[in-house]
C-alpha cells in the first residue's frame, strides 16, 4: 500500500512540476537526495560494520553469553510458554542485547530468526501468537542505552554533539519499554 501511496506522490510531484515549468529544480533536488541517500549509507554501513564487528568479538568472548544468563529471568517472565532450552530463546536474547546495545542492525536477523522459530510453536498459523506478539512488542520498545543510529544521523547532518541525545533516549526507550511489557503482560493474560 505505501508503495503506491509512494509511488502515486512522486508521478504528482513530477507532472505538478511538468506544468508549472520547475522541472529543473524537480530534477536538482531528486539527485541532491540521491548523493545525500548514498552518503549517508556509506556512513551508516561504516558505523554497522563497526558495531556488528563488535558485536561478533563480544559472542565469542563470551559476553553475549554472560549477558543471555544474566536477562534469563526477564525472558522467562515474558516468554513462559517457550520450552526451556528452545531455539527461540536464544535469538529473542541476542535480540534483546543488541537493542540494548544500539545495536538494531544487528538485532534484525537474531529477530528475525526469533520470529521463524517462535511461528515454528504457533499452533494457529493465520494468527500471530502471544509470544509473537510479545516478542515485537519488546522489539518495536526496545529499551537503548546507546543510540547508534541516532548519533550517527545528527553526527552526518553536522550536530555539533551528536551524543547529547544520549540520557534523553534512555528515559524515552525505559519508558516505552515499561509501557510495552505492561501491555503485554495485559493483553497475554486477557487472551489466554
Amino acid at each position: 500500500m505505501l508503495n503506491y501511496l509512494w509511488g502515486a506522490m512522486i508521478i504528482i510531484g513530477i507532472v505538478y512540476g511538468a506544468f508549472n515549468g520547475t522541472m529543473t529544480d524537480i530534477t536538482a533536488a531528486a539527485l541532491d537526495s540521491a548523493k545525500e541517500a548514498v552518503e549517508l549509507c556509506i556512513t551508516m554501513v561504516g558505523i554497522m560494520g563497526v558495531w556488528v564487528g563488535l558485536m561478533q568479538i563480544a559472542q565469542v568472548s563470551g559476553i553475549i553469553t554472560s549477558a543471555t544468563n544474566k536477562i534469563k529471568p526477564f525472558v522467562d517472565f515474558m516468554f513462559p510458554n517457550i520450552p526451556k532450552g528452545h531455539k527461540a530463546r536464544e535469538y529473542i536474547t541476542t535480540n534483546i542485547i543488541a537493542n540494548i546495545l544500539g545495536l538494531g542492525w544487528a538485532a534484525t536477523p537474531a529477530g528475525l530468526m526469533a520470529m521463524e522459530h517462535l511461528s515454528e510453536l504457533n499452533h494457529n498459523k493465520d494468527t500471530a501468537s502471544i509470544e509473537m506478539c510479545t516478542f515485537l512488542i519488546i522489539n518495536m520498545s526496545s529499551l537503548q542505552l546507546i543510540p547508534i543510529n541516532v548519533i550517527a544521523y545528527r553526527s552526518q547532518y553536522g550536530s555539533v554533539n551528536p551524543a547529547i541525545i544520549t540520557a534523553p533516549a534512555i528515559v524515552a526507550t525505559l519508558i516505552s519499554t515499561i509501557f510495552g511489557i505492561i501491555f503485554a503482560k495485559i493483553m497475554a493474560v486477557k487472551h489466554r
